[in-house]
């Protein structure tokens, strides 16, 4: 399974490719099989995420999981003290004041 990461052009933030639009859940992602070259030309063209690349994942009972460390770390958070951590599956993770 390939799916797409990338950052949001506005805010920086981890992004996901729903298929339709980025996400900031990982659980959205969908599989883009051979099509990750031509969907990432396009979405960078648009210029809607910045550094969007393809990896590898695999989807088992708690949802999608990066097959990296380091694409586990940018869906999930970081490693240490969680409770002082934004956390990517909340709903309320995109509503934040820069």
């Amino acid at each position: 399974m390939k799916i797409l990461t990338g950052n949001d052009l506005k805010s920086g933030a981890v992004t996901w490719w729903t298929g339709v639009e980025w996400s900031l859940h990982v659980e959205d992602a969908v599989d883009v099989g051979d099509n990750a070259d031509t969907v990432l030309a396009r979405e960078q063209a648009a210029r809607r995420v910045t550094g969007a690349y393809a990896i590898d994942a695999a989807r088992d009972a708690a949802g999608i999981r990066p097959a990296h460390i380091k694409e586990r770390i940018r869906a999930l958070g970081p490693t240490v003290r969680p409770d002082l951590t934004l956390k990517p599956a909340d709903p309320e993770a995109g509503n934040w004041v820069i």
